[in-house]
């Protein structure tokens, strides 16, 4: 066994900090990461998360803190990190597939090494060869060599891909895709540090339970940086929160740290409002009694006694800073919202077809594998793409408000305020402020050009037009998109208290059990409604997993059950006949190769040579696997 698998990554970090010309990001950094720990990094959009990743890849970043220990970077058996820079393949031209196997370059390569040694080997029994098989068979099988093919495919599939997509040139995937790519050979190359920064964004629901349980069961360190919070719940044993430049470490899930942050921060306002309680009283002791002779003596001690206190620093309040309105609805609708019966989707190829029935107040959660067609759902409901076939009705006064992901309502060549004021020309400039302040838009920010926003900002751009409709009808495309932790809290919020009735898609598992009373799932080329919300989705999605199998077992079992065992025997006893005149006809087939490479006229020509050793290569790959199956063929032999 390899010794590697005995040692113990650590990467710490002491009172560093990362600064940015005058300006100082973060300025007290005590980060540890060591063993298989899943670490993320939670904190506000531009709090300095990713900044510290990177400062994790390039100490060249980092210098001495303000803290009292002196600054320190320790690494213990930190021989690769990894983490998704940029989009960066060497050649455009080879095969998604060509691409993926650079990954395991010395596997490949092992096989062909023993290979070479099991052709060697049927000539050459001396004990060097048969060491020399011992030693590259152990690290093909500690680099996890028979199971790889099996781990690629899993990973390709998963992210979207199908067979076909394997064979096709880098240069012909979209960009989104080539970031699939990358990802997963990333995740495939397996470094002793697995860094990623957001990898949950633009994934499905399931492609991130697969990426959950990958993780999960990952067997050296990640830090993530991410807003996903059911995703940070599943994974992680340890979070380091970035706040007002400082850092804080928290043990436990995601669950756990709120609930540790909040005890906290109660703890030490507490105490800090007790200790200021406790100076007042010994400085009104001290006041009352410093001008008094007799009494000056115990003035001066309640003043010492005020020195030798520990002060209790005051807690920084939450950083809660965001986007906090109230919005009504200009005119209620009718009972009945609307009627979608035999709806079929697409563009020139139909993708889902639908039926289902919403109602006044009812919050209406849309999810599903990409591509399935939940946001052409939406697009069709609003009238930007025609329905292949079917209807959709909508009932009486139904007022509509819809976000796109593309936030196509936006003006990238206006300010902010003007992109507002455009919509609505109808207020003043200082209701238009206020109305824009409400989404964190204040003083010379509404000025800011459109197209210099950040995608979290244009989102609340995008939101605050919206909401400012007053629609009773509120259709929204992947709200979250953009959004940090606080963000998504705040839009929950806001999305409770709407009087109205809502429909929506979303990847964010977490904001989707949150709002949703109802599912309309898009799941394996059929869309099942689901009347109450994601929990109960959960559970019949788990009980018809279960029923499916139940289903293959008993179906197994009524196999069996009428199997004649006689003839059964008889069956396998022939396949077996023919596997081992197989496997001897490719025995005396290499036996025969074998003697032509020592006719002079063979072993004089190398590219001759080289030509039988591939035919001896093939033909012992085949035999191996026609061992397997003859194995395999015994043990049901004996078994009956």
């Amino acid at each position: 066994m390899e010794i590697e698998r005995f040692k113990k990554m650590n990467y710490r970090i002491t009172n560093g900090s990362v600064s940015y010309g005058a300006e100082t990001i973060l300025e007290e950094i005590n980060f540890n990461v060591k063993g298989k720990e899943k670490v993320a990094i939670v904190g506000r959009n531009g709090c300095g998360k990713s900044t510290l990743l990177k400062a994790l890849i390039d100490n060249e970043l980092l210098s001495e803190g303000v803290g009292i220990d002196k600054f320190s970077v320790y690494k213990e058996s930190v021989k690769e990190i990894g983490y998704l820079k940029q989009i960066d393949f060497e050649d455009d031209n080879i095969t998604m597939l060509d691409e993926i196997l650079k990954v395991y370059q010395e596997i490949i390569d092992l096989e062909r090494k023993i290979e070479n040694l099991v052709i060697k080997m049927q000539t050459d029994s001396s004990e060097e060869t048969a060491k020399e098989y011992s030693k590259l068979h152990d690290r093909y099988e500690f680099l996890d060599g028979y199971t790889y093919k099996k781990e690629y495919e899993t990973a390709i599939n998963k992210f979207g891909f199908s067979n076909e997509d394997k064979y096709k040139k880098i240069s012909e995937f979209s960009g989104g895709q080539r970031t699939k790519i990358a990802f997963i050979k990333l995740l495939l190359s397996k470094p002793d540090l697995l860094l990623l920064d957001e990898p949950t964004n633009h994934l499905d629901i399931t492609t991130i339970e697969w990426l959950e349980s990958y993780l999960k069961n990952y067997s050296k360190a990640v830090v993530i940086v991410s807003h996903d919070r059911m995703f940070l719940n599943k994974i992680v044993d340890k979070i380091y929160e970035i706040e007002y430049g400082t850092i804080t470490e928290y043990s436990g899930d995601y669950e756990f740290f709120e609930k540790q942050k909040r005890i906290n921060y109660e703890r030490q306002l507490k105490d800090f409002e007790f200790q200021q309680k406790e100076i007042k009283r010994l400085n009104d002791i001290a006041d009352r009694f410093r001008y008094k002779p007799s009494k000056a003596k115990m003035a001066l001690s309640k003043l010492k006694q005020i020195e030798r206190m520990v002060k209790v620093e005051e807690p920084n309040k939450y950083d809660l800073k965001t986007f906090k309105t109230n919005f009504e609805i200009k005119q209620e609708s009718g009972n009945n919202v609307l009627t979608v019966e035999n709806l079929e989707i697409g563009y020139n190829n139909p993708l889902s077809k639908c039926s289902f029935n919403l109602y006044k107040g009812q919050r209406l959660g849309i999810i599903g594998s990409n591509g399935t067609g939940k946001s052409t759902l939406l697009k069709t409901l609003v009238g930007n793409i025609k329905p292949i076939s079917g209807t959709y009705t909508f009932g009486h006064n139904v007022q509509i408000g819809y976000f796109d992901q593309q936030m196509l309502g936006i003006n990238n060549d206006k300010t902010v305020f003007d992109d507002f004021y455009e919509e609505f020309p109808e207020l003043t400039v200082t209701e238009v402020r206020n109305s824009l302040g409400a989404f964190m838009f204040s003083g010379e920010e509404v000025f800011k050009e459109v197209k210099m926003l950040s995608g979290g900002e244009k989102v609340r751009l995008s939101l605050s037009k919206i909401l400012k409709k007053g629609s009773n009808l509120l259709i929204l495309d992947e709200p979250t998109n953009h959004m940090d932790i606080v963000g998504k809290e705040s839009l929950e919020n806001m999305l409770k208290n709407y009087k109205g009735t809502l429909i929506f898609v979303s990847h964010d598992r977490f904001f989707v059990k949150k709002i949703a009373d109802s599912i309309l799932s898009f799941e394996n080329g059929k869309v099942t409604y689901y009347p109450y919300g994601y929990d109960y989705y959960l559970e019949k999605r788990e009980d018809e997993v279960s029923l499916q199998v139940k289903e293959i077992k008993t179906e197994k079992n009524q196999k069996k059950t009428y199997i004649n065992p006689l003839k059964e025997k008889e069956k396998i006893e022939r396949k077996i006949k023919k596997l081992e005149e197989v496997i001897s006809k490719k025995e005396e087939e290499i036996s025969n190769l074998q003697n032509e490479l020592t006719k002079e006229e063979i072993y004089s020509d190398y590219v001759k040579v080289g030509e039988i050793q591939d035919k001896i290569s093939v033909l012992n790959k085949e035999i191996e696997d026609n061992m397997i199956s003859w194995e395999e063929l015994q043990e049901q032999y004996s078994e009956i």
